[in-house]
């Protein structure tokens, strides 16, 4: 009997040809990544969720659009990365709090981008 196809999934029956090993396909830089559980949903205007995984990576470079998670009044969060002309900005990720205003980032300011997120591992 040969095994079914499941959504374009090989049934869990046949032979398995290759392990999959997640921190090899998620993890570039093995001493700079760090995991963390999404806890809340004051970021789901970024995809995030309560009880997802962020794979963060602190050799990533903070680029124009990242998610990246950021150290701001002394307490850790999610922010997009915009980068204009006019400056660095940390703009909030829950677009229905209407007080919520983008952070902008300069020389000397108390604000960090910690690590840029990399992968987002959604909950079920």
């Amino acid at each position: 009997m040969e095994p079914q196809k499941l959504s374009g999934f090989p049934s869990p029956a046949a032979e398995i040809h290759e392990k999959l090993d997640l921190t090899k396909l998620l993890v570039r830089h093995n001493a700079s990544t760090f995991f963390f559980r999404i806890d809340g949903v004051s970021i789901v205007d970024a995809g995030l969720d309560d009880g997802d995984i962020i794979i963060v990576d602190r050799a990533v470079e903070p680029y124009d659009g990242c998610k990246a998670v950021c150290f701001i009044d002394g307490e850790y969060t999610v922010k997009r990365v915009k980068i204009t002309p006019r400056g660095v900005f940390l703009v909030p990720c829950n677009e229905r709090n209407s007080k919520a205003r983008p952070v902008p980032v300069g020389p000397g300011d108390d604000y960090l981008v910690w690590g840029v997120v990399s992968w987002i591992v959604k909950k079920a």
